[in-house]
């Protein structure tokens, strides 16, 4: 048995060591399948922040994802076709440069998880569920309507974001963006769930009249969270279509929310790096049943139902010494 520094450490080796070796070995398909993982990591760090360790079940998180992924494509569509995205009230033009794309994707994201929080937050149990879900089903009928950007059909961009000369066509190169985005999710929510907010935002989970009574401001506290997780999964999202080079209205769909969901639940809720462990073990178990049966979501939920009974702490669970919080 681990304990839980000793797993991440293990994590990051393993994820810079896999894609090297795949780099050396020349087989760019492993590098593309470690910068799968690494991006659905990442869209599950951003629910596990309210999820693990506010108790916030959402189902609306695709909202977040694929609002990250429209954005990013939508300002490279339109600068590879030399079209200006806005020419009034001021003239805006599309742009390759990620030093311009992640900021709106974070203004943006920051925008619409505000909205979605205001309202969502003043409900709780099934209800928070059912608005956030709802929301993200707006969203997801809205871009399948949406005839400039595709609709249905969704867009393709042929090329991905970089800064400067960087070569982010190049997988390795792509990957370790990606990675860092990662670690960046990781590091600024363990600092957040470590410091006097985090303290706060954990205790919401247990008890919010007892906060609430003590002059903590719960509402606030709760909505701060959850805009910073939707903008974690926005980026991830921004990220997602690079990769593909493609984005289309499935992922803002609810079964993209649900599969973010499995990778917090297989990995281990309120584990940092559980959502790296989730992802991983979904996309494998999906490269390897998908290969030989069409219904390997059949042996993905009937482990998800091993994994709720008996290992509630999930892979993380199994391998770190330490017991779970509950």
């Amino acid at each position: 048995m681990l304990k839980e520094k000793q797993l991440n450490g293990i994590c990051i080796v393993l994820f810079i060591s896999l894609p090297l070796v795949a780099y050396i070995i020349d087989e760019p398909y492993f590098i593309t399948l470690s910068t799968k993982i690494v991006i659905f990591a990442m869209a599950g760090v951003g629910l596990n922040f309210v999820l693990g360790f506010g108790g916030l079940v959402s189902l609306g998180h695709a909202a977040f994802f694929g609002i990250g992924g429209y954005i990013s494509s939508i300002i490279i569509w339109h600068a590879l076709n030399f079209e200006p995205i806005f020419t009034w009230p001021v003239y805006i033009s599309g742009s390759t440069q990620w030093w311009i794309i992640w900021p709106i994707v974070i203004a943006i994201v920051t925008v619409v998880s505000t909205f979605i929080g205001f309202f969502s937050l003043r409900t709780s149990g099934v209800y928070f569920i059912m608005i956030t879900l709802a929301f993200a089903q707006m969203i997801y009928y809205f871009s399948i309507s949406w005839p400039t950007y595709g609709g249905e059909d969704g867009l393709s961009i042929y090329t991905r974001g970089s800064i400067g000369g960087f070569n982010s066509m190049n997988g390795l190169n792509f990957y370790f963006v990606c990675f860092s985005w990662l670690l960046i999710s990781i590091l600024v929510s363990s600092k957040l769930i470590s410091s006097s907010f985090g303290l706060a935002f954990k205790a919401t989970r247990e008890n919010t009249e007892r906060v609430a009574s003590v002059g903590i401001k719960t509402f606030d506290i709760r909505l701060i969270a959850f805009i910073f997780s939707g903008i974690i999964c926005g980026i991830a999202g921004a990220l997602y279509a690079d990769l593909n080079r493609f984005v289309s209205p499935s992922i803002l769909s609810w079964h993209t929310s649900g599969e973010i969901m499995i990778f917090v639940i297989l990995g281990g809720v309120s584990r940092l790096f559980g959502p790296l462990l989730g992802a991983m073990f979904f996309v494998l178990l999906e490269q390897v049943l998908g290969g030989i049966t069409e219904n390997w979501q059949f042996w993905l939920g009937f482990i998800l139902i091993i994994e709720v009974l008996f290992s509630r702490g999930g892979i993380s669970g199994l391998l770190i010494r330490e017991k779970v919080n509950e």
